[in-house]
C-alpha cells in the first residue's frame, strides 16, 4: 500500500512488509531504533523503566504498576499487547489510549528510518519502536512495557530496564521459546540487567532463571521468600521484610498485584502506601476475569489461551458459579470459546475436562484471524476430550454470540474465553466496543 493515511492503513501495510508475523532478533532492529533515538541512552530525561516478562499475568502486572505511578504523580508511559478491539489500547500515558494522529506521526517516522536503514520488519517491530518514539517525544517520566514473546530477543528488550519482573514462566509459544520450564526461563530471563533488581513471581525458579541472575549479579525478590500475600476475603495483605500492609481488593489476581507492588517498592520511585491504595481500587484490566450484566444476564470475559491462564480463570471461576449457583438455583452454564490453531488447544480442553463442570451448551465461532482454527476441528476436539458436550458450531464469533444470547436466560452464566480475539470480537457483537476496521 503506497502512502498510507489511516491508522488502519498503517496497520494494514506494516502486516504486509515482513515475510513473517514473528521473527525473534534484535540484529535489524537496533539500527532502526538507534535511527530513531530510542535506545535507553538517548532518552534525555532518564525515565524509571518496568520491564515485565511472564507466560501470563504481565497485563494485569503492567496496568497496575501504570496505575500506582500514575496516582503517584508520574506522567507514565504503558505498553502493552495484543489489544482486544482497538490498536490504541497497546499504548496509553496516565491510562489514556495515545490518539490517531500521534500513532499516525509515529508511524511515519518509524518507517521512514526502516527505509533508511533498508531493512524489514515486523508488525510488532514497527509498532513497538512507534510506542518508544511516542513515550520520547512525550517526555514520560515513568515507561512501564510488557514483553510481547519470551524476552531476550523481544523488541521490547532493546530498552534497558531499572526494574524487570517475571511474573510466572508456563508452557506457550514452544515453537519460538522451547518446550519445557528450565528454556522458557532462558529466554524470559533475557531481560535482566547488571546489578538490576528483578521481581520473580513463583515459588518455584528454573535452574536457568538463577544462573542468568548470578550472570548478571542482579538482586532479586522472589514469591513465597521475599514477599508473600494473603486473601483476608473483605481485604487482602501484602507482606516483606521492608513492610505488612492491609490492603484493598483489586479486580486483578493478587499475585500479580504482589508483583506489581514489590517493582514499585524495588524502584527508587517517591511512591506512598496511599498511591498504592488508590491503584488498586481503581485499575481496570478488560478481558481479565472481566464480569458484566449484558441484557441482564452474567457474563464473564477472560483472555485465557494456555493451560497456566486457564488453572488462573478457574481460581477465581470456579468459587464464582459455585456461588452463583447458590443464589441462583435453575442456572445453566454456557461457554462461548474458540482459540488460535497454533496454540495447545488438546491440553486446555484436557484441563478443562478434569473440573467436571456442568456445561449446559459449548458456542463456537470461528476468529477473523488467519491463525483461526476451523470451527469443525475445534468441535472434533472438545467432543474428544468433553464426550457428550452440546456444542453450536458457527461461521464467526459474531454468530456464536447471538447463539448464546438465543440460548440463554436471565439466571444464567456466560463464560467468554479462549483468546483476546474470542473477547474483543464479543465485545464487538455485543456492542460493548466499536468495530476498529469500521472508522
Amino acid at each position: 500500500m503506497k502512502n498510507p493515511q489511516t491508522v488502519s492503513e498503517w496497520l494494514n501495510y506494516m502486516g504486509s512488509i515482513h515475510v513473517s508475523a514473528i521473527d525473534m532478533g534484535l540484529d535489524r532492529v537496533i539500527p532502526v531504533a538507534k535511527q530513531m533515538g530510542i535506545l535507553t541512552k538517548n532518552l534525555t530525561n532518564c525515565p524509571t523503566i518496568f520491564t515485565v516478562a511472564g507466560t501470563n499475568g504481565k497485563g494485569s502486572t503492567t496496568a497496575l504498576i501504570s496505575e500506582i505511578c500514575t496516582q503517584a504523580g508520574f506522567k507514565t508511559a504503558l505498553y502493552q499487547s495484543p489489544h482486544l478491539v482497538s490498536f490504541n489500547e497497546r499504548i496509553k500515558i496516565n491510562d489514556i489510549e495515545v490518539d490517531d494522529d500521534m500513532l499516525i506521526k509515529a508511524f511515519i517516522e518509524c518507517e521512514k528510518a526502516r527505509t533508511q536503514c533498508n531493512v524489514s520488519l515486523s508488525f510488532f517491530e514497527m509498532t513497538t519502536l512507534s510506542a518508544f518514539w511516542i513515550f520520547k517525544q512525550l517526555q514520560c517520566d515513568v515507561w512501564v512495557l510488557e514483553i510481547g514473546l519470551g524476552g531476550r530477543l523481544d523488541v521490547v528488550n532493546i530498552i534497558d530496564p531499572n526494574v524487570c519482573v517475571i511474573t510466572n514462566i508456563g508452557i506457550d509459544h514452544i515453537d519460538w521459546l522451547g518446550d519445557d520450564r528450565e528454556k522458557i526461563g532462558f529466554e524470559k530471563a533475557g531481560i535482566i540487567r547488571e546489578n538490576s533488581p528483578l521481581i520473580f513471581g513463583e515459588i518455584d525458579m528454573p535452574h536457568s532463571v538463577q544462573q542468568i541472575i548470578q550472570e548478571k549479579n542482579a538482586h532479586y525478590h522472589q514469591f513465597g521468600k521475599d514477599f508473600i500475600y494473603a486473601d483476608n476475603g473483605n481485604d487482602w495483605v501484602y507482606s516483606s521484610p521492608a513492610l505488612t500492609i492491609h490492603l484493598p481488593k483489586p479486580k486483578i489476581a493478587l499475585i500479580n498485584a504482589s508483583n506489581a507492588i514489590s517493582a514499585i517498592l524495588a524502584s527508587n520511585l517517591n511512591v506512598s502506601t496511599n498511591h498504592i491504595k488508590n491503584a488498586l481500587s481503581t485499575v481496570q484490566l478488560a478481558g481479565r476475569f472481566d464480569k458484566r450484566m449484558i441484557n441482564g444476564k452474567q457474563w464473564i470475559f477472560d483472555v485465557g489461551h494456555n493451560t497456566h491462564g486457564i488453572a488462573f480463570l478457574m481460581q477465581s471461576f470456579i468459587p464464582f458459579w459455585q456461588n452463583f449457583k447458590h443464589n441462583h438455583s435453575n442456572a445453566k452454564l454456557h461457554f462461548l470459546f474458540s482459540m488460535l490453531a497454533d496454540k495447545d488447544i488438546d491440553e486446555v480442553l484436557s484441563f478443562i475436562a478434569t473440573f467436571d463442570l456442568p456445561i449446559t451448551a459449548w458456542h463456537i465461532g470461528k476468529i477473523d484471524n488467519a491463525r483461526a482454527i476451523d470451527t469443525f476441528e475445534l468441535n472434533a476436539k472438545i467432543s474428544h476430550h468433553l464426550p457428550h458436550s452440546t456444542i453450536f458450531i458457527h461461521n464467526d464469533i459474531k454468530g456464536a454470540v447471538q447463539s448464546v444470547q438465543n440460548a440463554t436466560h436471565s439466571d444464567d452464566l456466560i463464560l467468554c474465553f479462549g483468546s483476546f480475539h474470542t473477547i474483543g470480537e464479543s465485545m464487538i457483537a455485543l456492542g460493548l466496543a466499536d468495530d476498529p476496521t469500521k472508522k
